[in-house]
């Protein structure tokens, strides 16, 4: 059961925006895994710490004008939620989508700021975006809309206040035309924004990270039962730059990734994806159609399943790669009842409330997505250190910092997460983890 301090404030937060599904469902989360946490430290309640770190600590929004190709002109919304900067610069994505909305965007940075604290890098946790899509824009198109959007954003940011970097729709192109009026409006060339270009202070490695790092979590979740990652059927949803990478770590460990999906369904694979099928995926997200279907046309070993999720597959290992709540509880009964061994969320909180459960009530390994997917936003902040510094690191050096870093990681949820009966509650694990150093910095710094 919840305690009771956490059941209080959860319910004033459900009674003042209770259409706020998604933040809702991460506090839920949270407040469940730290009960016992609040009942050894009266700190806390007496510091008031749940009630302030349910709230971010700034929310901007603003009217984002552009024009068309057709010269028209089109109006969306832009935001930006500071949550919390307790242990560094508020840090977090981007996102161009059009289901951005409040409740998206403080879930999200509800979620960074806990997964940043598991890096162990000083970085706070925050989230923007808009509810542009770029999706049949023209590259013309794209470029007015993140000048627009930064013209208001600019004034807010800073690489020792908040740095933001790409999440959906935001990739490199967006990031490079956000990066450019920056620049252009404060005059000068800060580490304000990460997942830049290579020659303009980007880092090597950071396009791949999330997914890099997820599968070397994996891996650690693997070696506690004395298992190796090779050989393992893995099935992966999405075909962006999460899945990517992920797709191609796992070919890298001798897995063999079966599954990757889109909007319009998924695809099978039973030979497993090789290098050149996995280098495919980079022209299907580049195509800009948002689709896996030519998958099939191209390589005669895959099948496309339209209007379907892989979890209805049989694999040892199930990765949600795409976006929040995409694996339900059906899905999860599916995995079961398929013999999964391990389920790692890549996707921010990509697994509904019931699949989380149905996972554990059945033994199944799960790791939540702010420990398994933190390798992005870790590399994020390497790629700060780098600009802070004007220095540049290889990809062998980038790469190695990644995996201490998710090792760590993946030693805090062992250490937080280590039940009675020897097993692992990584949700538990991360959670705590990740709430200990924030609310720790929080009542040393006061009110």
């Amino acid at each position: 059961m919840m305690n009771e301090y956490a059941q209080r404030v959860l319910d004033i937060r459900k009674a003042q925006a209770p259409w706020e599904a998604e933040y809702l469902q991460s506090v839920t989360e949270v407040f469940e895994s730290i009960g016992s946490v609040i009942e050894s430290d009266p700190r806390l309640e007496k510091n008031k710490i749940l009630e302030r770190i349910t709230v971010p600590e700034r929310i901007v929004s603003f009217q984002v004008p552009w024009v068309d190709d057709n010269g028209e002109i089109q109006v969306n919304t832009g935001y930006r939620v500071q949550f919390n900067s307790a242990i560094g610069p508020y840090k977090g994505g981007l996102r161009f989508h059009p289901t951005v909305n409040l409740s998206v965007l403080k879930f999200l940075g509800f979620e960074q700021m806990f997964k940043n604290a598991l890096t162990t890098l000083p970085m706070g946790g925050g989230k923007g975006g808009s509810d542009f899509s770029p999706k049949g824009k023209s590259d013309r198109e794209i470029m007015s809309f993140c000048r627009s959007f930064m013209t208001e954003l600019f004034r807010h940011i800073g690489p020792d206040t908040d740095v933001p970097a790409g999440d959906i729709g935001v990739g490199a192109r967006e990031i490079g035309f956000l990066f450019g009026q920056y620049k252009r409006l404060a005059n000068q060339f800060h580490g304000v924004l990460t997942g830049k270009g290579l020659g303009w202070g980007g880092s090597l490695v950071r396009s791949e990270a999330t997914g890099f790092g997820a599968m070397y979590f994996v891996q650690h979740m693997l070696a506690l039962k004395n298992q190796d990652i090779a050989g393992k059927r893995v099935a992966i949803s999405g075909f962006g730059n999460v899945a990517w990478g992920a797709a191609l770590k796992a070919t890298q460990l001798g897995a063999k990734v079966i599954t990757i999906s889109g909007p319009d369904g998924y695809i099978l694979d039973e030979d497993g994806l090789d290098y050149d099928k996995v280098a495919y995926m980079l022209d299907l997200r580049s195509s800009g159609r948002d689709i896996v279907a030519p998958y099939a046309e191209k390589f005669k070993s895959g099948k496309f399943f339209a209007g379907k999720k892989p979890w209805e597959v049989e694999t040892d290992i199930a990765m949600p790669c795409a976006i929040q709540n995409e694996l339900s509880g059906e899905d999860a009964k599916q995995l079961v009842a398929n013999k999964v061994q391990l389920v790692a969320e890549v996707s921010n909180m990509g697994c509904r409330p019931e699949a989380i459960a149905c996972f554990q009530e059945n033994g199944i390994n799960f790791a939540p997505g702010k420990a398994v997917n933190a390798g992005g936003v870790a590399t994020s902040g390497l790629e700060m250190t780098q600009n802070a510094g004007h220095l540049y690191w290889t990809a062998e050096e980038v790469d190695t910092k990644l995996r201490g870093i998710m090792t760590g990681i993946h030693e805090a949820c062992v250490q937080n997460g280590k039940q009675a009966d020897g097993t692992i509650n990584y949700v538990a694990g991360a959670n705590i983890a990740g709430f200990r150093k924030v609310a720790e910095a929080m009542i040393a710094q006061g009110v």
